[in-house]
Order: structure tokens, then sequence, then C-alpha cells
């Protein structure tokens, strides 16, 4: 796939993460899908190796570049790697944007070391079982008592949920006032009543912990609230176009994957005593995925480089996630069809990214959502 050459540190950073993904990942990720969870080392290793924090000063263990292609870089060459277990993107995506514009000096103290480091590791909780897409709809709340906020309610699907230390969680602080009264509390590994269930047993992504989290009668210190009282909703909003811009990231990097390693197959193949690649129906599948692909990297390298200028806005980013996303199953799906009977197979890189593609168009707001964005900003 064509794209514009990049500039020395971002090819030395790439070379650092694809280096890190070879011998930190790929020899054990086998065992980290049997396992159900990344063990907490590797998150020390990614810290020491400058894959965590790439934002946050430097003052702090951080990368200190307020750049958001060095977060792109880590993403497609894991998913390129194929190595899913690492919750890195929620670590680097999701939660740093919140903790660098949000918290205060005390917290910076507190927090962002061992975030930097590894040895904090983060999660980000809005979902609920009642409450998806629709973050207006939560109702986990935190209800004041002197110093503290008594935080009772439960979040599900949320990733590093068994590993996290430090979780943003979403609640209501004023449940009359709707969206207006929203604020993220930082809850803290081994605060009474804040309690995991059990790692969630889903049909991919097998490596990456996800859990519900319960909250009983959680007391929360009121320093650990990110930012101002209520308005937790609008620093959400703020804050989701970079998440779907990562999720688009790994889209795009996926199909890049799969298509390559498609052609690969269909050279090698032999179907009638000749290749599989020169009939003429699979130059012409071939043709369009790669067409399709070229289209997408184009549009997704755009978004980086506005993000990277703080002007993607939140339907641009609403567009890249779901048409990147739903291209991702049009090509992995048509990847396995290529492959025949061998893409069927578990051992095959293709089946993995057939069962590990169908999360893309769900999480972080689906297709359906997304064209719900889009469709408000046209002024219909």
């Amino acid at each position: 796939m064509y794209r514009e050459p990049e500039a020395l540190e971002y090819r030395q950073f790439r070379e650092t993460v694809r280096a890190f993904a070879e011998k930190e990942c790929v020899p054990h990720h086998k065992q980290w899908v049997a396992d159900g969870i990344v063990p907490r080392e590797l998150w020390k290793k990614a810290g020491s190796a400058g894959l965590l924090a790439t934002a946050a000063p430097e003052e702090y263990g951080g990368g200190g570049q307020d750049d958001f292609r060095f977060n792109a870089i880590i993403n497609e060459e894991l998913t390129k790697a194929r190595v899913h277990g690492p919750g890195f993107i929620v670590h680097n995506d999701l939660v740093q944007p919140y903790l660098l514009k949000y918290c205060n000096h005390e917290q910076r103290e507190r927090w962002l070391p061992g975030f930097c480091s590894g040895e904090t590791i983060t999660a980000i909780a809005m979902s609920e079982p009642g409450a998806g897409s629709d973050l207006q709809g939560i109702t986990t709340r935190a209800v004041a008592d002197g110093q503290d906020y008594v935080v009772n309610g439960s979040k599900i699907f949320i990733t590093n949920g068994i590993n996290a230390d430090l979780v943003i969680v979403v609640v209501k602080t004023d449940s009359g006032a709707g969206a207006n009264g929203t604020s993220l509390l930082v809850l803290e590994r081994g605060m009474p009543g804040f309690e995991r269930g059990r790692s969630l047993n889903k049909i991919g992504l097998k490596a990456q912990d996800t859990a519900e989290l319960f909250f009983r009668d959680v007391r929360v210190p009121k320093t650990n609230l990110l930012g101002e009282e209520n308005q937790g909703f609008i620093y959400l909003m703020e804050a989701l176009p970079q998440e779907r811009l990562a999720i688009a990231v790994v889209a795009v990097a996926a199909i890049e994957q799969a298509l390559a390693d498609t052609i690969t197959y269909c050279k090698d193949r032999k179907a009638f005593g000749r290749s599989v690649g020169s009939f003429q129906n699979t130059r012409f599948v071939l043709a369009e995925l790669a067409t399709e692909a070229t289209i997408a990297r184009t549009y997704i390298d755009r978004c980086v480089e506005l993000l990277t200028q703080k002007r993607l806005t939140v339907p641009d980013a609403a567009k890249a996630k779901w048409w990147t996303t739903e291209l991702q199953k049009k090509v992995i799906d048509a990847c396995v069809q290529l492959h025949g009977g061998y893409g069927l197979m578990s051992e095959y890189d293709a089946a993995q990214d057939y069962i590990n593609t169908r999360f893309q168009t769900i999480y972080g707001g689906t297709t359906e959502i997304m064209k719900e964005i889009v469709g408000r900003s046209l002024d219909l």
C-alpha cells in the first residue's frame, strides 16, 4: 500500500515497536490466549521500551511527544504482528488524554510515574449492562458524603479490567441533570467495595482481559475527581474522536496485513495445475480489496494528521471508525474465502483474523451510532 515516507524519528520508533512485538509478544501470545490475560511484567517492559505514555511529560517518565502518530505506530505494529493481548490502546489512546488534560498537579504526581513505567495499568469504565453506546443512560451513581463520594453500580466489557490498578469510571453525580450530571472518578485497586467480576469469555481477542466491575458503597476521595464535577460528558465527547481513530488505525493495519498474507497465499497455492492468484476472479477480488485498502489508508493518514493538529472533528472520526471497520469485515471475509478450507482452520492467521475482526464495528461506538453522528452533522 502506498503511503507518504515517514520521517526518521517515526521510522526508528516503528523499528523499536516491531522489535518489541517480535521479542516480547509474539513468542508468548498463544500462552496469553490460553490464560486469558497478559502478565503484568509485560507492561513494565513496554514502559521501559517507551511504548507507554508517549505524550506524558518526560519528568514523569513519559515520551514527551504530544503527537498521535507515535500511538498510531504502536497500534499498527502490534496489529500487524497479530498481538491482541496487551491493552496498550486503552492505556495510551483512551486513558492518557484524560490524565494529561484533567489531572491537577497532585494527581499527576500521584498517578503519572506508574502510568509511564507500566507499574500502574489503567482502564476506563463507560459501558454498563443496560447502557453501551448511549452514555447518557448510565446508572452508576456517586453521591457526595463529606470528603468522599460513595459509588454504587456496575460496568461491563472493560478492557484491562482484571489487570487495571486505576480505572476512570463514568458516574452520575446529579441524576436529575441528564448528560450534564455526569462526572469522571478515578477508582484505585484495593478500595473496599470495588470488586472485579469474571473475566468475560469472548469469541475472540482471548489474550485481552475484559471484565465486569462492581461498586458497592465504594468510598472514593473527592481528590480522585477528574476535572470538574458534572462536566464528564463534555470530557468524554472531547476524547472520543481519538479513541475512534485509534480503532480505525487498527482496522487499516489489519486490512493491509491480511491482504498481504492472502496475496502471498494465492501465489503459492495451486488449483487445477496453476496458482490460485492466476485466476481472473482472484485477481479481480484482490484488485478491489487493494483499491479500497489504499483509499482507507489515505483517509486514515489524513485523520491522524488532523488529530495531531487538534483539528479532527467528531463526525470525521465517526466516518473513519465505521467505514474502516466495516471494510475490515469485508476484506477479512474475502481473505478467508480465498484461503478455501484452510481459512477455516484455527491455526491459520486468516481464521484468527476473522474471529478477532468482529469486535471492531461494536466497541468504541457501534457502526449504527457512528452513522447517526455523521447524519446529525449533515443538518438534514
